[in-house]
């Protein structure tokens, strides 16, 4: 399936949108295991007083939709027009990691990683504008 062309063109806004709801629809995915390896000790089985204490609440995750995936697996291609760097800060604030924490991890300021970022936006849409012309 196809991510639909918006009508007035592509825009940072929508791309980045994309890129969030690829990351939570990664997010969503069930963890990656190795075949082959299991675990031989027995399951604890802990008292409704034991659950209550412990800091960890359960995570509910629903899987993702066929669609969803789908449109996971297409804005992932989309980052190969960019350098690794930039893959790296595109996924990031997808992630909605901080833009101080962006910074620090590219030894920045956070004002430049955002910059960073907005050209990023744009190099996508630019490669997506000229690939719906040429269709």
């Amino acid at each position: 399936m196809a991510i639909p062309t918006p009508r007035g063109g592509w825009s940072a806004d929508e791309v980045a949108d994309y890129f969030i709801q690829a990351s939570r629809t990664a997010h969503k995915l069930p963890p990656v295991r190795v075949q082959g390896h299991f675990n031989v000790w027995p399951t604890i089985v802990r008292t409704d007083y034991e659950r209550m204490a412990s800091d960890d609440a359960p995570v509910y995750r629903f899987p993702p939709t066929p669609a969803e995936v789908d449109c996971m697996l297409e804005v992932m291609g989309w980052v190969q027009w960019l350098e690794v760097e930039q893959r790296h800060l595109v996924w990031m604030r997808a992630a909605r990691y901080r833009w101080y924490d962006i910074g620090k991890r590219f030894g920045c300021a956070p004002r430049t990683a955002q910059r960073r970022w907005e050209i990023a936006m744009y190099i996508v849409a630019s490669n997506l504008v000229q690939g719906s012309l040429v269709r």
